[in-house]
């Protein structure tokens, strides 16, 4: 008697099958979890990038998990104030903003930006809906004060940024409603002060509030680069807040680097289980970090 011959197997079907079975345990640990997404840099430049972001917040709505995004701009608004022929001041990184340049800003992130990102999402499948600080007065904010030492002096200067802001309070019941309704808020970082005064945010610090506000799971904040890196440029794949500071004062940590750690660090402190610095050029950034024992970033927790 002749053996059987044995079925055909799709290696295509079993592999699926396969990150299927390994990505399950994740899919439990967090299953209802929200988890904050900070969108923004090349991830949201190039096209197949931005196209797979939706898909892969679509699919963590999908899967039972509660994304909620902030949404930078940079390069966005710097092209429309370059067609206005509005010239750009920067002081410590930080965009000098007056009362034209407000409007500016309001109209790109809040509008052009806010509703590219959701269409993102929105076209993948899940129901998102593009809001802003301002919408409920959600963010509340206030004006954003830096000084400057002079070396030689000693004497610190205020530096008068304009209408740049920080936020002061996070009211998390709008975002609550969204979430509730089975909706994917994607926020512009733009805020309001109690006179109605509008404030341009950064939104690495509108993420690590909101994430603080919603006592998030996960704050996962998309950037160009892999993560922390030690003095010889390899990834610290975890830090500790007592880490952080030790990584600051040795020097490791240096640039615009400091903010964004900064930024994780005070999310944690705030209730969030932990921040992750990631790069939001590779591919399914955010679903490798979830649903894969080792993401690719660098995770920041007690």
């Amino acid at each position: 008697m002749s053996e059987a011959t044995p079925p055909l197997i799709d290696t295509g079907a079993t592999e699926r099958a396969r990150v299927l079975a390994q990505a399950l345990p994740f899919l439990r640990r967090y299953a209802g979890a929200t988890v904050v997404v900070k969108y923004g840099g090349h991830a949201m430049g190039e096209e197949h990038l931005a196209l797979e972001f939706g898909r892969d917040i679509a699919l963590l709505k999908q899967v039972g998990i509660n994304p909620v995004i902030v949404h930078g701009g940079g390069p966005q608004i710097n092209a429309m104030l370059k067609r206005l022929n509005i010239q750009s001041t920067f002081i410590d990184g930080l965009r000098v903003t007056d009362e034209a340049m407000v409007e500016v800003v309001e109209m790109v992130l809040a509008g052009t930006v806010n509703k590219y990102v959701s269409g993102l999402i929105s076209k993948a499948g899940a129901l998102a809906v593009g809001i802003c600080g301002k919408d409920g007065n959600m963010i509340r904010a206030r004006k954003l004060i830096r000084t400057k030492t002079d070396p030689d002096t000693g004497k610190e200067t205020v530096l008068d940024l304009g209408f740049v802001g920080e936020p002061a309070h996070v009211d998390a019941r709008v975002i609550h409603a969204l979430t509730g309704g089975g909706l994917v808020p994607v926020i512009a970082p733009v805020g309001v002060d109690e006179n109605g005064q509008t404030y341009n945010i950064n939104a690495d610090t509108v993420a690590a509030a909101v994430a603080g506000a919603l006592h998030a799971t996960r704050l996962l904040m998309l950037t160009d680069v892999p993560g922390v890196l030690d003095k010889n440029k390899t990834l610290m794949t975890e830090l500790s807040l007592a880490d952080v500071d030790a990584r600051i004062a040795d020097g490791t940590i240096t640039g615009g680097m400091i903010p964004k750690v900064e930024n994780c660090v005070e999310a944690v402190k705030q209730g969030v289980k932990g921040a992750v610095i990631l790069d939001g050029r590779v591919p399914h950034a955010c679903l490798l970090e979830l649903f894969t024992e080792a993401g690719p970033g660098t995770l920041i927790r007690r």
